[in-house]
Protein backbone atom coordinates (compact mmCIF):
# COMPACT_ATOMS: atom_id res chain seq x y z
CA UNK A 1 0.00 0.00 0.00
CA UNK A 2 2.97 1.93 0.82
CA UNK A 3 4.50 1.65 -2.68
CA UNK A 4 1.07 2.30 -4.33
CA UNK A 5 0.77 5.77 -2.53
CA UNK A 6 4.37 6.27 -3.45
CA UNK A 7 3.96 5.68 -6.94
CA UNK A 8 0.54 7.61 -6.61
CA UNK A 9 2.17 11.20 -5.67
CA UNK A 10 4.96 10.99 -7.76
CA UNK A 11 2.22 10.29 -10.82
CA UNK A 12 0.52 13.35 -9.91
CA UNK A 13 3.61 15.64 -8.88
CA UNK A 14 3.38 16.00 -12.80
CA UNK A 15 -0.24 17.12 -13.21
CA UNK A 16 0.12 19.05 -9.98
CA UNK A 17 3.05 21.16 -11.59
CA UNK A 18 1.33 21.75 -14.56
CA UNK A 19 -1.85 23.09 -12.78
CA UNK A 20 -0.20 25.33 -10.68
CA UNK A 21 1.27 27.30 -13.78
CA UNK A 22 -2.73 28.53 -14.78
CA UNK A 23 -3.63 29.43 -11.29
CA UNK A 24 -4.95 33.32 -10.78
CA UNK A 25 -3.04 36.17 -10.22
CA UNK A 26 -5.99 36.93 -7.66
CA UNK A 27 -8.86 34.70 -5.59
CA UNK A 28 -11.47 37.36 -6.17
CA UNK A 29 -15.05 36.06 -7.05
CA UNK A 30 -13.85 32.62 -5.19
CA UNK A 31 -15.22 30.02 -5.83
CA UNK A 32 -16.58 30.37 -9.39
CA UNK A 33 -16.80 26.40 -10.50
CA UNK A 34 -17.16 23.17 -8.39
CA UNK A 35 -14.98 22.75 -5.12
CA UNK A 36 -14.15 18.45 -4.49
CA UNK A 37 -13.39 17.84 -1.14
CA UNK A 38 -11.60 14.48 -0.55
CA UNK A 39 -12.15 12.18 2.06
CA UNK A 40 -10.77 9.63 2.83
CA UNK A 41 -13.32 7.05 4.17
CA UNK A 42 -16.47 5.60 2.77
CA UNK A 43 -19.66 6.79 1.90
CA UNK A 44 -21.89 6.29 5.00
CA UNK A 45 -19.34 6.51 7.62
CA UNK A 46 -19.19 9.23 10.42
CA UNK A 47 -17.04 11.51 8.30
CA UNK A 48 -18.62 11.21 5.44
CA UNK A 49 -21.88 12.01 7.18
CA UNK A 50 -20.28 15.00 8.49
CA UNK A 51 -18.75 16.03 5.18
CA UNK A 52 -22.22 15.78 3.06
CA UNK A 53 -24.38 18.30 5.88
CA UNK A 54 -21.21 20.99 5.63
CA UNK A 55 -21.04 20.64 2.00
CA UNK A 56 -24.29 21.43 1.42
CA UNK A 57 -24.04 24.35 3.29
CA UNK A 58 -20.90 25.45 1.68
CA UNK A 59 -22.94 24.39 -2.05
CA UNK A 60 -25.18 26.88 -0.58
CA UNK A 61 -23.91 29.25 0.46
CA UNK A 62 -21.49 30.33 -2.36
CA UNK A 63 -24.09 29.12 -4.82
CA UNK A 64 -21.20 26.59 -5.87
CA UNK A 65 -21.17 22.62 -5.82
CA UNK A 66 -19.08 21.19 -3.29
CA UNK A 67 -18.79 17.75 -4.14
CA UNK A 68 -17.61 15.56 -1.59
CA UNK A 69 -15.33 12.86 -3.22
CA UNK A 70 -14.74 9.50 -1.09
CA UNK A 71 -10.80 7.98 -1.63
CA UNK A 72 -11.22 5.77 0.85
CA UNK A 73 -8.24 3.36 1.78
CA UNK A 74 -4.78 3.41 4.07
CA UNK A 75 -6.67 4.98 7.03
CA UNK A 76 -7.38 7.84 4.74
CA UNK A 77 -3.79 8.19 3.63
CA UNK A 78 -5.11 7.82 -0.24
CA UNK A 79 -7.00 10.93 -0.27
CA UNK A 80 -4.20 13.04 1.77
CA UNK A 81 -1.66 11.51 -1.35
CA UNK A 82 -4.22 12.86 -3.80
CA UNK A 83 -4.61 16.36 -1.60
CA UNK A 84 -1.30 17.42 -1.24
CA UNK A 85 -0.50 17.28 -4.88
CA UNK A 86 -3.64 18.53 -6.54
CA UNK A 87 -3.60 22.29 -7.57
CA UNK A 88 -3.14 24.49 -4.36
CA UNK A 89 -6.06 27.07 -5.91
CA UNK A 90 -8.50 26.03 -3.30
CA UNK A 91 -10.81 23.83 -5.45
CA UNK A 92 -9.37 20.69 -3.66
CA UNK A 93 -9.73 20.78 0.26
CA UNK A 94 -9.10 17.75 2.24
CA UNK A 95 -11.29 16.23 5.29
CA UNK A 96 -8.83 16.42 8.39
CA UNK A 97 -9.44 14.40 11.15
CA UNK A 98 -7.55 12.55 14.01
CA UNK A 99 -6.41 9.58 11.26
CA UNK A 100 -4.50 12.71 9.36
CA UNK A 101 -2.39 13.31 12.75
CA UNK A 102 -1.86 9.43 13.59
CA UNK A 103 -0.63 8.05 10.42
CA UNK A 104 2.24 10.86 10.38
CA UNK A 105 4.07 8.54 13.13
CA UNK A 106 2.04 5.08 12.70
CA UNK A 107 3.07 4.55 9.09
CA UNK A 108 6.72 4.83 9.10
CA UNK A 109 7.15 5.33 5.10
CA UNK A 110 4.55 8.42 4.07
CA UNK A 111 5.59 9.67 0.76
CA UNK A 112 4.28 13.06 2.17
CA UNK A 113 4.33 15.05 5.36
CA UNK A 114 0.73 16.12 6.60
CA UNK A 115 1.88 19.28 8.48
CA UNK A 116 4.58 20.48 5.69
CA UNK A 117 2.87 19.44 2.44
CA UNK A 118 -0.53 21.49 3.86
CA UNK A 119 -2.35 24.31 4.87
CA UNK A 120 -4.96 24.78 7.76
CA UNK A 121 -8.32 26.12 7.10
CA UNK A 122 -10.90 25.52 9.44
CA UNK A 123 -12.09 23.62 11.94
CA UNK A 124 -15.75 22.35 12.19
CA UNK A 125 -15.98 20.21 15.41
CA UNK A 126 -14.83 17.99 18.10
CA UNK A 127 -16.56 14.45 18.80
CA UNK A 128 -15.83 11.62 21.00
CA UNK A 129 -15.29 8.02 19.98
CA UNK A 130 -17.98 5.15 21.31
CA UNK A 131 -17.45 1.73 22.10
CA UNK A 132 -19.93 -0.56 21.01
CA UNK A 133 -20.16 -4.04 21.17
CA UNK A 134 -22.30 -6.83 19.19
CA UNK A 135 -25.58 -8.15 20.80
CA UNK A 136 -24.38 -11.24 20.91
CA UNK A 137 -21.58 -10.40 23.35
CA UNK A 138 -22.73 -11.45 27.13
CA UNK A 139 -21.52 -8.32 28.72
CA UNK A 140 -23.52 -4.94 29.47
CA UNK A 141 -20.56 -2.57 30.96
CA UNK A 142 -16.78 -1.82 29.99
CA UNK A 143 -15.74 -3.88 33.67
CA UNK A 144 -17.66 -6.42 31.91
CA UNK A 145 -16.17 -6.29 28.41
CA UNK A 146 -12.34 -6.58 30.30
CA UNK A 147 -13.04 -9.31 32.44
CA UNK A 148 -14.95 -11.21 29.45
CA UNK A 149 -12.03 -9.92 27.21
CA UNK A 150 -9.10 -11.52 29.88
CA UNK A 151 -11.43 -14.75 30.09
CA UNK A 152 -11.01 -15.32 26.59
CA UNK A 153 -7.51 -13.94 25.47
CA UNK A 154 -7.36 -13.91 21.32
CA UNK A 155 -10.83 -14.91 20.85
CA UNK A 156 -11.99 -11.14 20.30
CA UNK A 157 -11.68 -9.09 17.43
CA UNK A 158 -12.09 -5.60 16.76
CA UNK A 159 -13.23 -3.77 13.76
CA UNK A 160 -11.86 -0.34 12.26
CA UNK A 161 -12.51 1.93 10.01
CA UNK A 162 -8.30 1.24 8.74
CA UNK A 163 -4.86 1.38 10.25
CA UNK A 164 -3.75 4.73 11.02
CA UNK A 165 -7.78 5.98 12.15
CA UNK A 166 -8.66 7.33 15.87
CA UNK A 167 -11.43 4.11 15.73
CA UNK A 168 -7.84 2.03 15.08
CA UNK A 169 -5.88 3.44 17.86
CA UNK A 170 -8.23 3.94 20.25
CA UNK A 171 -8.90 0.61 21.01
CA UNK A 172 -5.32 -0.13 20.84
CA UNK A 173 -4.75 2.47 23.55
CA UNK A 174 -7.48 0.51 25.47
CA UNK A 175 -5.49 -2.55 24.88
CA UNK A 176 -2.84 -1.33 26.32
CA UNK A 177 -4.12 0.11 29.07
CA UNK A 178 -6.31 -2.83 29.83
CA UNK A 179 -3.76 -5.86 28.55
CA UNK A 180 -7.00 -7.24 26.80
CA UNK A 181 -6.02 -9.36 23.83
CA UNK A 182 -7.62 -8.92 20.75
CA UNK A 183 -7.35 -9.42 17.04
CA UNK A 184 -7.70 -6.06 14.75
CA UNK A 185 -10.03 -6.50 11.51
CA UNK A 186 -9.32 -3.26 9.53
CA UNK A 187 -12.12 -2.19 7.27
CA UNK A 188 -12.18 0.49 4.61
CA UNK A 189 -14.61 2.43 6.54
CA UNK A 190 -16.73 2.23 9.81
CA UNK A 191 -19.78 1.68 7.67
CA UNK A 192 -18.70 -1.32 5.80
CA UNK A 193 -17.56 -2.65 9.03
CA UNK A 194 -21.21 -2.70 10.86
CA UNK A 195 -22.98 -5.94 9.38
CA UNK A 196 -20.13 -8.20 10.19
CA UNK A 197 -20.05 -6.51 14.27
CA UNK A 198 -24.23 -6.86 13.87
CA UNK A 199 -23.65 -10.43 12.56
CA UNK A 200 -21.24 -11.03 15.39
CA UNK A 201 -18.66 -11.91 12.86
CA UNK A 202 -16.28 -8.98 14.43
CA UNK A 203 -17.38 -8.63 18.13
CA UNK A 204 -17.04 -4.42 18.42
CA UNK A 205 -15.39 -0.81 17.45
CA UNK A 206 -14.71 1.99 18.94
CA UNK A 207 -15.95 4.20 16.49
CA UNK A 208 -16.86 7.98 15.58
CA UNK A 209 -19.64 8.89 17.41
CA UNK A 210 -21.63 9.40 14.14
CA UNK A 211 -22.43 5.76 13.09
CA UNK A 212 -22.23 4.05 16.32
CA UNK A 213 -24.53 6.66 18.09
CA UNK A 214 -27.18 5.64 15.18
CA UNK A 215 -26.70 2.16 15.35
CA UNK A 216 -26.75 1.79 19.08
CA UNK A 217 -30.04 4.04 19.27
CA UNK A 218 -31.50 1.52 16.61
CA UNK A 219 -30.52 -1.55 19.06
CA UNK A 220 -28.37 -3.06 16.17
CA UNK A 221 -25.48 -2.94 18.64
CA UNK A 222 -24.93 -2.28 22.63
CA UNK A 223 -23.23 1.03 23.75
CA UNK A 224 -20.56 0.53 26.83
CA UNK A 225 -18.89 3.71 27.08
CA UNK A 226 -17.55 7.15 25.64
CA UNK A 227 -13.63 7.91 24.59
CA UNK A 228 -13.66 11.27 26.09
CA UNK A 229 -12.74 11.60 29.53
CA UNK A 230 -15.81 12.71 31.16
CA UNK A 231 -19.24 11.86 29.58
CA UNK A 232 -20.37 13.26 26.19
CA UNK A 233 -22.83 16.13 26.33
CA UNK A 234 -25.39 14.89 23.71
CA UNK A 235 -24.94 10.84 25.39
CA UNK A 236 -25.30 11.72 29.21
CA UNK A 237 -26.71 8.52 30.19
CA UNK A 238 -23.31 6.43 28.71
CA UNK A 239 -20.30 6.25 30.90
CA UNK A 240 -16.90 7.96 29.72
CA UNK A 241 -14.59 4.71 29.58
CA UNK A 242 -12.70 6.27 31.91
CA UNK A 243 -15.01 5.85 34.98
CA UNK A 244 -13.68 2.35 34.99
CA UNK A 245 -9.85 3.11 33.11
CA UNK A 246 -8.59 6.25 34.53
CA UNK A 247 -6.76 7.98 32.51
CA UNK A 248 -8.38 6.66 29.31
CA UNK A 249 -8.99 9.43 26.64
CA UNK A 250 -9.19 9.62 22.84
CA UNK A 251 -11.44 13.21 21.70
CA UNK A 252 -11.32 13.32 18.15
CA UNK A 253 -11.76 16.68 15.29
CA UNK A 254 -12.74 17.32 12.10
CA UNK A 255 -11.80 20.22 10.00
CA UNK A 256 -10.89 21.21 6.56
CA UNK A 257 -6.94 21.26 5.00
CA UNK A 258 -5.51 22.33 1.76
CA UNK A 259 -2.73 21.76 -0.53
CA UNK A 260 0.23 23.86 0.44
CA UNK A 261 0.53 27.10 -1.80
CA UNK A 262 -3.40 27.72 -1.68
CA UNK A 263 -3.57 31.82 -1.45
CA UNK A 264 -4.75 33.34 2.11
CA UNK A 265 -8.05 34.90 0.36
CA UNK A 266 -9.28 31.36 -0.16
CA UNK A 267 -8.51 30.36 3.33
CA UNK A 268 -9.79 33.38 4.82
CA UNK A 269 -13.02 32.98 2.44
CA UNK A 270 -13.37 29.10 3.55
CA UNK A 271 -12.63 29.97 7.16
CA UNK A 272 -15.28 32.54 7.80
CA UNK A 273 -17.93 30.84 5.77
CA UNK A 274 -17.48 27.50 8.19
CA UNK A 275 -17.19 29.77 11.13
CA UNK A 276 -21.13 31.47 9.95
CA UNK A 277 -21.94 27.87 9.44
CA UNK A 278 -21.23 27.03 12.83
CA UNK A 279 -23.34 29.87 13.88
CA UNK A 280 -26.75 28.34 11.83
CA UNK A 281 -29.07 27.39 14.23
CA UNK A 282 -30.17 24.35 11.76
CA UNK A 283 -26.54 23.00 11.49
CA UNK A 284 -25.69 23.55 14.79
CA UNK A 285 -28.62 21.04 15.57
CA UNK A 286 -27.84 18.36 12.65
CA UNK A 287 -23.97 17.97 13.76
CA UNK A 288 -25.67 17.79 17.57
CA UNK A 289 -27.80 14.90 15.71
CA UNK A 290 -24.58 12.71 15.40
CA UNK A 291 -22.77 13.93 18.90
CA UNK A 292 -20.63 16.74 17.39
CA UNK A 293 -19.46 19.99 19.30
CA UNK A 294 -19.18 22.58 17.25
CA UNK A 295 -15.54 24.08 17.76
CA UNK A 296 -14.99 27.43 14.95
CA UNK A 297 -10.92 28.05 14.77
CA UNK A 298 -8.85 30.22 13.43
CA UNK A 299 -6.89 28.63 10.64
CA UNK A 300 -3.90 29.34 12.75
CA UNK A 301 -5.36 27.88 16.06
CA UNK A 302 -6.63 25.13 13.84
CA UNK A 303 -3.06 24.35 12.77
CA UNK A 304 -1.83 24.33 16.43
CA UNK A 305 -4.35 22.04 17.32
CA UNK A 306 -3.31 19.32 14.27
CA UNK A 307 0.43 20.03 15.86
CA UNK A 308 -0.61 18.70 18.90
CA UNK A 309 -2.73 15.94 17.85
CA UNK A 310 0.02 14.84 15.76
CA UNK A 311 2.46 15.19 19.13
CA UNK A 312 -0.08 13.58 21.16
CA UNK A 313 -0.70 10.24 19.27
CA UNK A 314 2.96 9.99 18.14
CA UNK A 315 3.02 9.16 21.75
CA UNK A 316 -0.11 6.66 21.85
CA UNK A 317 1.23 4.98 18.92
CA UNK A 318 4.49 4.78 21.12
CA UNK A 319 2.56 3.15 24.01
CA UNK A 320 0.72 0.95 21.80
CA UNK A 321 3.63 -0.54 20.32
CA UNK A 322 2.11 -0.29 16.68
CA UNK A 323 3.02 0.44 13.60
CA UNK A 324 2.91 0.46 9.72
CA UNK A 325 5.68 -0.02 7.13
Amino acid sequence: MIAFLRAAVLCLVGFASLATTTLPASAAGYPDRPVRWLIGFAAGGPVDIVARIMSQWLSDHFGQQFIVENRAGSGGNLAAAAAVTSAPDGYTLLFVAPNNAISASLYKKLPYDFIRDTVPVASIMQLTNMLVVSNGMPVKSVQEFIDYCKANPGKISYASSGNGTSVHMSAELFKAMTKCDMIHVPYRGSAIAFPDIISNKVQLIFDNLPTALEQSRGGTVRALGVTSPQRWPSVPDVPAIAETVPGFESVGFYGISAPKGTPPEVIETLNKAVDEALKDPKLVARLAEVGGVPKPMTPAEFGKLVAAETEKWRKVVEFAGVSVD
